[in-house]
């Protein structure tokens, strides 16, 4: 898709590697100088021709939305009038889908400049901070606060703020609608029917606004993050969801410069650069979002499980990136995104696990004198949850071999999900059944360990 942009603002002055006078800038809000550290170009696989500039940052105030409408706008006596091009930015996203984070975040912030913020949810998304520091250029950093963050995530907010030198853009929720659904439902609704609605009043709404005084803005969306909703994330899109500063579909770029980067690696940047980080991530946790709804990962567990655990494996999404989440009705059964993995190669693939089908898993249902008992996961291939247990519950199986104990898998995704939610106790990817010897009813493993001990212990209580 093409988009043209016009933009009144200008940054009066130039910046020059030859000159080492401050420049002068538009009224629009203070910016802070900060020496700029040199990283070798090798590392970072950046250019670096900017080297001598020094960085200008964010402002420390703004209104209601990150850029004020052109309306309350005070212009400056000489107005420098940029013109945009169109540009096709899925080609756009082809050309980079190879290029380092750096030099994505500098392409982003050459072409948006002032109109472009940083999305930062006090989690490994710093690097992005990082990433706009040493390109040199002026940068933005905005972040939600949903009045319900861990004390470390504000903590590590005022961090971020001192160590750059700049001052964070907080877009809140409005105190009516909050009121409104707490004195309604509740403290914890979203325990009983879903976080949806609480994120929507304290995060989406919020950055909607946040987003309708920009032209761009920069995510810390990685590919590997979330099973479903993420593995397709373009390094630079049209946003599909959200409207920017001139309205209308199509109106907002969004910009994803560590979509191929893994999390291993944005970890091995940060310690590398030293930067702040949230404390909680050396307590357990991978992914943060707000307190009630963030808890830490256990191991043979996928980072995501630490969020909105109690739901299924492809909801776990607030609203803010809703447009990677694919139409399950675009094929009219309800069921494209499992179509879409069809050809996702199965796992638990090995002797000592018994792949069953629905005839055999109702038969273990009417049974209620097993010769054996049995230990059954219910899964599905795409989903990185099951995909990150699979070592833990292979051994397991090869443990339990000679034991007596039968283990198996049922794939319980596409058509046999209405089945494995009304008989098996499916509530999400992956669910774990002990059958035992003389019981029709099975067990589901209650607890989120998935190590080898933790499953082998609750067979042993059981059998």
């Amino acid at each position: 898709m093409a988009l043209a942009f016009t933009s009144s603002r200008a940054i009066h002055g130039s910046l020059s590697s030859s000159s080492h006078e401050q420049p002068k800038v538009s009224q629009l809000g203070k910016f802070q100088l900060l020496d700029q550290p040199k990283v070798p170009s090798k590392l970072l696989n950046f250019s670096s021709r900017r080297c001598a500039v020094k960085p200008l940052y964010a402002e420390p105030k703004r209104n209601e939305s990150i850029v004020p409408s052109a309306a309350t706008i005070v212009a400056p006596a000489e107005v420098a009038v940029k013109v945009v091009e169109a540009e096709d930015f899925e080609k756009l996203a082809k050309d980079l889908e190879n290029a380092s984070p750096l030099e994505i975040m500098d392409n982003a912030l050459e072409k948006f400049e002032d109109d472009i913020a940083i999305a930062f949810s006090g989690a490994e998304d710093v690097a992005l901070i990082e990433y706009a520091h040493l390109t040199g250029r002026p940068f933005r950093v905005f972040s939600l606060d949903t009045g319900r963050l861990n004390p470390e995530t504000y903590q590590l907010f005022d961090a971020v703020e001192k160590h750059y030198g700049i001052r964070i853009e907080y877009m809140f929720p409005d105190a009516v609608e909050v009121q409104a659904l707490v004195r309604s439902k509740g403290l914890f609704s979203f325990y009983d029917d879903g976080h949806q609605e609480c994120c929507r009043v304290r995060k989406v709404r919020p950055l909607r606004r946040a987003l309708k005084g920009l032209r761009a803005w920069i995510t810390g969306q990685r590919k590997d993050q979330s099973p479903g909703t993420r593995s397709e994330v373009p390094v630079v899109q049209v946003d599909p969801s959200f409207e920017g500063l001139d309205g209308g579909s199509g109106s907002l770029v969004k910009w994803n410069p560590v979509a191929n980067v893994e999390g291993k690696d944005i970890w091995n940047f940060l310690r590398a650069m030293n930067v702040p980080v949230n404390s909680l991530h050396s307590k357990g946790y991978v992914s943060i979002g707000c307190e009630p709804c963030t808890r830490p990962v256990l191991p043979g567990q996928h980072e995501r499980e630490g969020r909105w655990w109690w739901e299924d494996a492809k909801a776990k999404e607030c609203g803010l990136h809703k447009g990677n989440i694919k139409d399950e009705s675009a094929n009219g059964n309800g069921n494209s995104a499992v179509q879409a993995n069809v050809n996702v190669a199965d796992i638990l693939d090995t002797k000592d696990i018994v792949k069953l089908s629905r005839p055999g898993v109702e038969n273990l249902l009417k049974l209620e004198d097993r010769r054996e008992p049995w230990l059954v996961v219910l899964y599905a291939p795409w989903c990185r949850f099951c995909q990150a247990m699979e070592g833990s519950y292979v051994e397991l199986a090869e443990k339990l071999g000679s034991s007596g104990v039968k283990v198996g898998k049922f794939r319980a995704d596409g058509e046999q999900k209405t089945f494995g939610q009304q008989e098996l106790q499916l509530g999400s990817f992956p669910t774990i059944l002990f059958f035992p010897k003389h019981s029709s009813q099975p067990i589901k493993y209650p607890s989120e360990k998935r190590d080898v001990n933790s499953l082998l212990a609750f067979v042993n209580a059981l059998r």
